[in-house]
């Protein structure tokens, strides 16, 4: 499953899956899982830049990614781990401005999470080295500076349940990722930082990612 980013075909991002989260943005914690979904060509890898389009309140998001390893559909919790492959640590890059207009509008916020470069990603983890998936530490910086800490154990909705709940509205597929949801301390990032992020378990850091953030370069004009 390494190449899951070739063959997955959908990234479901769950939301407000931290309830400390879903306060610092001022929304209401949510009493059952929901989720939207992000295009696969906003993936980027270790030390690719992530672009800040023009006009753009751009905030990061750290998640804890869980990578399908087969095809399922209503799907209970009590067998969830079987369709689980492995897992990757993630960003959720999110144009803050676009996405709180959207909102307020009544309109759908894709947008606000579907730019290029908008999904930063690592390596595959295999499932072997997470044991608990409810039980992950992770950690974002920018320039140096924490802005996110937590641990998976907080998630409103384990693993399992979101699994159920996605696959009960829509086929899962070899290579599709569930990103989880992100704990506390989400911020605005600019042109010229530099977001480091890693995933341990144990004390063991598993995954550790590097990306520069830069101006979306303009179109060429003929």
């Amino acid at each position: 499953m390494a190449d899951f980013l070739k063959t997955g075909r959908k990234i479901i991002a769950i939301g407000r899956n931290y309830s400390e989260h879903a306060k610092e943005l001022g929304n209401a914690v949510p009493t059952e899982p929901f989720f939207f979904l992000k295009p696969t060509s906003s993936y980027i890898t270790n030390e690719q830049s992530i672009e800040i389009p023009a006009g753009c309140e751009v905030h990061h998001e750290l998640e804890l990614s869980v990578i399908i390893g087969k095809e399922g559909r209503d799907i209970l919790a009590d067998d969830a781990e079987d369709y689980i492959a492995g897992y990757a640590l993630s960003l959720d890059m999110t144009a803050r401005n676009m996405q709180d207009k959207a909102k307020k509008e009544g309109r759908p916020w894709s947008a606000s999470k579907g730019y290029d470069t908008f999904t930063p990603i690592g390596d595959f983890i295999s499932k072997d080295q997470i044991p608990d998936h409810g039980n992950v530490d992770l950690s974002l910086q920018v320039n140096g500076v924490t802005k996110q800490k937590g641990n998976t154990r907080d998630m409103i909705f384990s693993v399992p349940a979101l699994i159920e709940n996605v696959s009960s509205i829509m086929k899962l597929e070899e290579g599709d990722i569930i990103m989880t949801g992100t704990p506390k301390g989400v911020g605005r990032v600019l042109p010229g930082e530099t977001i480091t992020c890693d995933l341990a378990v144990d004390g063991k850091v598993l995954s550790q990612l590097t990306f520069p953030v830069i101006d979306r370069p303009l179109p060429k004009r003929k």
